[in-house]
């Protein structure tokens, strides 16, 4: 399958030393930076009547206003992005990225911008799926390479505690495929962040309903690589512009539908202050 194959190239890829990530010196010496987004995972970033939209687009145009250098954006598929920046091609991911263990041995993030607890998402009127044990055996999409699929086992432990299991696993390159398959039956349910999920239903409450938390909490955020701790430091400033003058709780009210006031506001840079900041968190 295409999505495993671009998976497993993406995560050979993250295991690989980073080639060459320009930190905020040499950003500012060539007088430009440029970050990589996708385009296919609403309300992050998408396509609407044939242009670039969703929050991190706004996002971006803010950090356009904010930055002392060019700012230059390149459109990827999800499954090659994060392998692209790791490798140097990029300076950043400015996208809807979520924090895994595995990604914060390559990347540091900047501070968080929303929650990102998974939640299983049915078709709104199968009346079979209402718990964690009703999904015993039913088939799953995830996306490729995303953080949902890495934490998959958190789901297999809930439903091993009450003597179920996981079923079958598929993997999409883009999350509107799987809920295309989810909508005509190839699928029993899909796994989404709690903020894409919110935004799917909202959009579309005939087709699709939000179940329950598969996983506990987390973060979504920016990945910039180990190597950048200037651009981190820039971009954490950044944020923290976006904070203090009001213009960040506006866009999550905006694309999110409620404002996250009490997530991080430093970077996180390591496993162990990720799992500290998740036991801590109510996300």
């Amino acid at each position: 399958m295409k999505a495993a194959i671009g998976a497993l190239i993406t995560s050979a890829s993250l295991t690989l030393s980073i080639a060459h990530a320009a930190d905020l010196d040499e950003i500012k010496e060539r007088g430009y930076m440029v970050v990589a987004t996708e385009d296919n995972y609403s309300p992050f970033n998408f396509i609407e009547n044939g242009k670039a939209t969703g929050f991190n687009k706004d996002m971006l145009e803010a950090f356009r206003q904010y930055a002392d250098f060019e700012v230059r954006q390149e459109i990827l598929p999800w499954t090659g992005l994060l392998a692209a920046v790791a490798g140097g091609q990029y300076d950043m991911a400015f996208t809807g990225a979520l924090v895994t263990d595995d990604r914060l041995r390559v990347f540091n993030y900047t501070p968080p911008y929303g929650s990102a607890q998974h939640f299983y998402i049915k078709r709104a009127d199968d009346d079979r799926l209402n718990s964690i044990a009703d999904l015993d055996g039913k088939k799953l999409g995830v996306q490729a390479g995303s953080a949902l699929l890495a934490r998959l086992p958190e789901l297999k432990t809930m439903l091993s505690d009450q003597g179920k299991q996981l079923g079958d696993v598929v993997e999409y390159e883009s999350y509107p495929e799987a809920f295309a398959d989810l909508a005509n039956g190839r699928l029993d349910y899909v796994i989404d962040a709690v903020i894409p999920a919110n935004t799917l239903v909202a959009s579309k409450p005939d087709l699709f309903a939000k179940g329950q938390a598969v996983s506990g909490p987390g973060f979504v955020s920016w990945p910039i690589p180990k190597r950048s701790p200037e651009l981190l430091a820039y971009m954490t400033g950044f944020m923290k512009h976006m904070r203090e003058s009001g213009q960040l709780a506006e866009l999550q009210k905006k694309w999110f539908g409620e404002s996250f006031p009490n997530m991080p506001q430093t970077p996180i840079k390591s496993v162990d202050q990720f799992h500290d900041l998740i036991s801590d968190s109510d996300a």
